[in-house]
């Protein structure tokens, strides 16, 4: 019981030294966006890192018609989701503007639950007079992948004057088969 205690232990430092060495930033200065390793949505949320399990993120692609809706969506240990939702898209890479205004319906939401109350805020884009609000690129996508990059500004749900951005972002998920 104590070696596994010991194994255990070593385990734990190896990961967490890891973690820190690598997240210690770019040594270069150069604001390179991250990539999501397979399985995740990975994102810089007001400042603070969100890289969602692999476990809790999926995405969808529907046909309707002749385009498609495609939903990612990302959740982390913390009860924090990101969901990325393009509407009326033609399977093929691109950049599509979130904002009232674009053509393709493009939606970016964040939302943190309270694992102890299950209490909930959503932040979206677009909202109200946003503008551009962001965008969601598609850089790679197949039959049974999706990658990309994306950014947006959101607004919470219940108080206009509480805004997040979410920068850096970076998907590489598979899609869910039926």
């Amino acid at each position: 019981m104590k070696t596994l205690k010991k194994i255990s232990i070593l385990f734990l430092a190896t990961v967490l030294s890891t973690s820190v060495i690598s997240c210690s930033g770019d040594d270069d200065g150069n604001n390179v966006d991250p990539v999501a390793v397979e399985g995740t949505i990975t994102a810089n949320v007001g400042g603070a890192n969100f890289t969602s399990i692999v476990q809790g993120t999926t995405a969808m692609k529907v046909a309707v018609g002749g385009t498609y809706t495609i939903t990612i969506q990302g959740t982390d240990l913390g009860g924090r989701q990101i969901q990325l939702i393009l509407n009326g898209v033609d399977g093929e890479t691109g950049t599509y503007e979130i904002s009232q205004e674009a053509a393709i319906s493009a939606i970016g939401s964040y939302i943190e639950v309270n694992t102890t109350t299950f209490t909930s805020k959503t932040w979206m884009a677009p909202f109200e007079n946003s503008g551009v609000a962001g965008s969601i690129t598609i850089s790679e996508i197949s039959d049974t992948n999706i990658k990309g990059t994306f950014n947006f500004k959101a607004r919470n749900q219940e108080d206009a004057q509480d805004t997040k951005e979410i920068t850096r972002g970076s998907f590489n998920v598979n899609f869910m088969q039926f």
